[in-house]
């Protein structure tokens, strides 16, 4: 089995590498979800479709790098990392009646919402399972994680409380919510393959930072992009009252320039197609994209500055060239 590696890097040995262990995770994966009850692993089967590009696997085998990374723990961690992502994405697609995933019916229009929260919870189950092998500092580490994933959740379910700024929980949801596991995973990976613990969480928290700015580069590619960039219709979180972070700017802006815009994002109906096709436009020539972008660049600063107190071995460099692509896709 040969599985693409999410981003290729320059040094091509290091790229094949990661390559050919992200096959192994990959089996293992499978292995693990399609066991035990048949129900679940049909389920499981579909959302793994549809999982993505295993970027979290990744970044676990390339924190590895800056220690043993033949390490016999290294694939059971990356497994419960991927396995807690996919549980998420069931849960997200029920919370969200969502009905595609990246291209595919989603879990719960296919089984129901039932089958999908069951077979999330039996996804959770089945990483703790693997990380109970691994260890109590294991266990406490995914504990912690899965505490921030709901409160990240949570968060963006109640939305603003009174008095709240929008712009501080928008970012908290997208930090808990998103960047908690893939700084998770970013540990495991350094943590488990015998890492100093200064290491690990430098590697942690550059893997945070980058996440939350991929995220935030999203926002950018739903207002900026093309259907073929970013793989959706464009403007389709602004179709949906998704209030990312361009609009979120714009809103805050008192600029009369933008009043128009203003108007169309919180009177309109944007279902309607001229109506949204104008706002889409509007948001598109604002300042309001070009601070989302700034943000972007500040979130990539950060993951930098952390890692350069790395040592200068290969996987840095891989680190420091995700960087450059979450900075390239955000134009």
């Amino acid at each position: 089995m040969t599985i693409a590696v999410p981003v290729e890097f320059a040094d091509k040995a290091l790229t094949a590498e990661i390559a050919e262990d992200l096959a192994v995770v990959e089996t293992a994966l499978r292995d693990t979800s399609f066991g035990g009850n048949e129900m679940f692993a049909e389920v499981s089967r579909h959302m793994m479709a549809a999982g993505g590009k295993r970027f979290r696997v990744m970044l676990v085998l390339l924190a590895a790098r800056f220690g043993d990374s033949r390490d016999k723990r290294i694939v059971p961690a990356a497994v419960a990392i991927e396995l807690t992502h996919l549980a998420t994405l069931f849960h997200d697609d029920v919370m969200d009646e969502a009905a595609i995933r990246r291209g595919h019916p989603s879990a719960n229009s296919m089984f129901g919402n039932s089958v999908a929260i069951l077979a999330g919870d039996y996804l959770f189950a089945r990483a703790s399972r693997i990380l109970a092998d691994l260890g109590p500092q294991a266990i406490r580490i995914q504990a912690e994680t899965f505490s921030r994933l709901v409160d990240g959740q949570l968060a963006e379910t109640v939305g603003l409380r009174p008095g709240q700024d929008p712009l501080d929980h928008y970012m908290h949801v997208i930090t808990e919510k998103t960047g908690s596991l893939i700084a998770t995973a970013g540990r495991f990976g350094a943590m488990f393959a015998g890492a100093p613990d200064e290491i690990s969480d430098l590697i942690a928290d550059a893997c945070q930072h980058i996440g939350v700015a991929w995220q935030l580069s999203d926002d950018v590619l739903d207002v900026s992009s093309s259907s073929a960039q970013s793989g959706k219709e464009p403007g389709t979180d602004l179709r949906q009252g998704v209030r990312t972070l361009p609009v979120l700017y714009a809103l805050r802006s008192s600029d009369p320039a933008g009043e128009r815009l203003r108007w169309l994002l919180t009177e309109a109906d944007l279902t309607d197609a001229a109506l949204h096709a104008e706002a889409l436009s509007l948001l598109q020539v604002s300042p309001a994209l070009g601070e989302t972008r700034e943000t972007v660049r500040t979130w990539v600063a950060g993951a930098r500055s952390r890692l350069t107190q790395l040592p200068n071995v290969p996987a840095r460099a891989a680190f420091e060239s995700l960087c450059d692509f979450v900075l390239t896709r955000t134009g």
